[in-house]
């Protein structure tokens, strides 16, 4: 088994590779849990036209999708791991559908009447059919299947990232280097500063130089005083 199975590589990838789609399932979802309740602010409802009025119908057709749509996003948003954010996308995926469907199946099911949109002319009627349920859900679920067409692909990308080498292997890669490097090759620690090595200087008695000129007359005086003092003794005697 490779170091790159031992390490889970074919379940890692990137935490970018469903950011943006899982930031987009996000917000989505809590739009999806929060417009029924603010929506009466902007005169934008189903009934109740009441803020934050809680009814059965709202909790199972808008919250429960809502929540999940979100938490999906959020494992796609956070997650490193191949499995948990196709878990997350598909979450989202069931979010958008319940978004699509629940309003449909609201009586069949015995999950109270959602209420009728609140608006005087058709447009503002579709408008609010699509902000709510219908287009709300087709494109959650649109996002979703994208991230998870992109998640069901492992790039050369994701190889390259689940083979990187970690911290510890680092470490462990120089310590093994050092142990098995060759006995002709020294490892420096740290640097040093060397001082080059510099020749000693021979002690001499330090001399007086003279002239040239002054040299020879110093080695012909004794001569001439030892021929003088000769001269001088014989015309001693001679006298």
């Amino acid at each position: 088994m490779t170091d790159y199975e031992t390490r889970g590589g074919r379940l890692t990838m990137p935490r970018s590779r469903g950011a943006a789609s899982g930031l987009l399932l996000v917000v989505l979802g809590i739009y999806g849990a929060l417009i029924p309740f603010v929506g009466p602010y902007l005169d934008f409802a189903f009934t109740p036209d009441q803020p934050w009025a809680w009814t059965t119908a709202r909790g199972w057709l808008e919250v429960l999708p809502g929540a999940a749509t979100a938490l999906g996003g959020f494992l796609l948003l956070t997650s490193g791991n191949r499995l948990s954010a196709m878990l997350g996308g598909w979450l989202a995926v069931l979010g958008g559908a319940w978004f699509v469907v629940g309003r449909a199946l609201a009586g069949p099911l015995g999950l109270d009447n959602p209420g009728s949109p609140v608006a005087v002319t058709d447009a503002k009627r579709v408008t609010l059919e699509l902000a709510y349920f219908g287009g709300l859900g087709a494109l959650i679920i649109l996002l979703a299947a994208m991230a998870l067409g992109r998640l069901s692909v492992r790039s050369v990308r994701d190889v390259a990232y689940a083979r990187r080498p970690l911290a510890g292997d680092r470490a462990e890669t120089r310590y093994d280097d050092r142990v098995d490097a060759p006995a002709d090759t020294h490892v420096v620690d740290a640097p040093t500063t060397q001082m080059p090595a510099q020749p000693v200087a021979a002690t001499a008695t330090p001399t007086t130089s003279m002239p040239a000129s002054q040299h020879t007359e110093s080695m012909r005086a004794p001569r001439r005083r030892r021929f003088g003092g000769l001269f001088g003794r014989r015309h001693t005697t001679a006298h």
